[in-house]
C-alpha cells in the first residue's frame, strides 16, 4: 500500500465515527499533491446537504485528533467540504448509491467518435458499468476505458 492509501485508510478510520456521530456520511477522503502543496480532504455528505457549519464541526475535532496521532509525514493542508454536484462515483457504495441516477461517464479513448456519455446508471459490478442511454439502448463500459464518472447535474 503506498503512503498516498496509507493515509487516506488511517483518515477514513479517524473520520468515520465523527460524521455518524454528526449524522453525515462520509463520502471520500483523498490525499493529494496539487501546486506544491498536500491536501488531506474530508467529502461529507448529508440528506439535503452540507453547510460550513457541518464542516467546520468536523474539521475542528478532526484536526485535534490528526495533531494528536500525527502520522502523515508531511506538511499538508485540512479541507472538509461536500462532494459538491458533480461528485464522481469512486467506491462501491458510490455506484450503490447512484443506481436509477443520471450520469456522465468520460472515456481515455474514443468510443464510436465520442469521449463523453450521459444515461441512467442501470448496472455495475467490480469491472463494468451500465447505462441506459436517452435512446432507451444500454451501454456497458469497462471501468478500465472510464476516465471518470459522475452524477449528471443541470443548470
Amino acid at each position: 500500500m503506498s503512503k498516498k492509501e496509507i493515509y487516506e485508510q488511517k483518515t477514513e478510520e479517524i473520520l468515520l465515527p465523527i460524521v455518524e456521530k454528526n449524522g453525515f456520511e462520509l463520502w471520500d477522503v483523498e490525499y493529494v499533491k496539487e501546486g506544491g502543496n498536500w491536501y488531506l480532504r474530508a467529502y461529507i455528505d448529508k440528506p439535503g446537504g452540507i453547510n460550513v457549519e457541518d464542516c467546520e464541526v468536523v474539521s475542528r475535532e478532526l484536526s485535534d485528533i490528526l495533531d494528536e496521532k500525527d502520522y502523515i509525514d508531511e506538511a499538508y493542508i485540512l479541507e472538509v467540504s461536500s462532494p459538491g454536484l458533480g461528485r464522481p462515483l469512486k467506491k462501491e457504495k458510490d455506484f450503490a448509491r447512484s443506481i436509477g441516477k443520471e450520469v456522465e461517464i468520460r472515456t481515455y479513448r474514443m468510443v464510436d467518435k465520442q469521449k463523453e456519455f450521459t444515461g441512467i446508471l442501470v448496472e455495475y459490478d467490480k469491472n463494468s458499468v451500465t447505462i441506459e442511454m436517452e435512446d432507451e439502448s444500454k451501454r456497458t463500459f469497462e471501468k478500465s476505458e472510464i476516465a471518470l464518472i459522475r452524477l449528471a447535474f443541470d443548470f
